[in-house]
């Protein structure tokens, strides 16, 4: 499997910068050794917004506090045939 990695922000402004300089896509993510896909969504997203930096998703608030996640683990164990909604 592919591991991942985040384009940090002065890379992001390299691949904008070259794109603006009238190089093509597919030259910029042979020079960096970066998918063209990933060139092609930078590009389109700077054109929509003129803004390249990551997008943080927003995380669902948490309903227990790490007690009640405790205690939960604990009773769990203990009633190992209990189901989630038994707990």
């Amino acid at each position: 499997m592919v591991q991942r990695k985040h384009l940090d922000d002065f890379l992001r402004g390299r691949i904008i910068g070259r794109l603006e300089c009238g190089r093509t896509q597919l030259e910029v993510s042979e020079e960096l050794g970066i998918a063209q896909s990933v060139i092609s969504r930078l590009w389109q997203r700077f054109q929509d917004d003129d803004n390249v930096s990551r997008c943080y998703s927003r995380v669902r608030p948490r309903v227990t506090t790490p007690n009640e996640d405790q205690y939960l683990a604990v009773t769990a164990k203990r009633n190992r045939r209990s189901t989630a909604s038994d707990l």
